[in-house]
């Protein structure tokens, strides 16, 4: 992908991951929008950042996803990047009778359900640029499920399926797709699963452009790439890996 005077929304981008990304891509000259859905925290973001827009916006609420796409389509008709970022995880002993299909509705809802529907309804415009993308950040749990988190895992293991799909349905189009595979990320989202022993969301939004200008469709980065691996010769051994369990 060309990585200048792109026009790109980052749902979930006013933290984390998504606020590195939007900040290294605003400084390669594309004009970034942010969406989150707590103001403050989007204003503080957009302020850190030049040549951004900031939309107060919830991912899951269908009659925002409409507003937001009219919005788009008559104020930045010149669209041609979508990054799925938005996520809900809840971390928990599967066994410990916490009611995991309410955390798993949420977070099914969240990142697969709500990307969808978001891709879906963007995708008209998306298809009228001369050059696109759709970017969907699932995980390396897409890979190999870590089991402090099995429903959020369950989850991008649907959005790893889902944009395997949806890249062979758009082959023969203008629309490319991507897949951005992190592991874990020091960022308060991954606080309660012990994110500070992760990665600096920078790292992700560096390996990610690079790769991205590259147009290498599997994006998988840190530690990430080693499971892919692994899950090569054995999902039993990648699973033992992301657990922390010695073979």
């Amino acid at each position: 992908m060309n990585l200048n005077n792109n026009t790109i929304l980052i749902s979930g981008g006013s933290a984390g991951m998504g606020f590195e990304i939007a900040k290294q891509l605003t400084e390669k000259g594309n004009h970034v929008i942010i969406t989150g859905r707590d103001k403050q925290r989007l204003e503080t973001a957009a302020a850190k950042l030049n040549n951004v827009t900031a939309i107060l916006f919830d991912v899951t609420n269908e009659t925002e996803v409409d507003q937001l796409v009219s919005r788009l389509n008559a104020d930045f008709p010149n669209l041609n990047v979508l990054i799925n970022n938005a996520a809900s995880a809840y971390a928990y002993d599967i066994l410990s009778g916490q009611k995991a299909w309410e955390k798993a509705a949420d977070e099914i809802n969240t990142n697969y359900i709500s990307l969808i529907r978001l891709t879906e309804k963007l995708l008209p415009q998306l298809l009228q640029q001369k050059a696109s993308a759709v970017v969907n950040v699932s995980s390396i749990a897409a890979i190999a499920p870590d089991t402090k988190v099995p429903t959020y895992s369950a989850s991008k293991a649907a959005v790893n399926s889902y944009t395997q799909s949806l890249r062979f349905a758009l082959r023969n189009t203008v629309v490319k797709v991507f897949e951005l595979m992190p592991p874990l990320v020091n960022t308060e989202f991954s606080k309660e699963i012990g994110g500070e022993n992760g990665i600096p969301p920078a790292q992700v939004a560096t390996e990610f452009v690079n790769a991205f200008e590259k147009d290498e469709y599997e994006i998988h980065v840190g530690v990430t790439a080693k499971i892919f691996e692994l899950a090569r010769i054995s999902p039993t051994i990648a699973l033992n890996a992301i657990n922390g369990v010695q073979e």
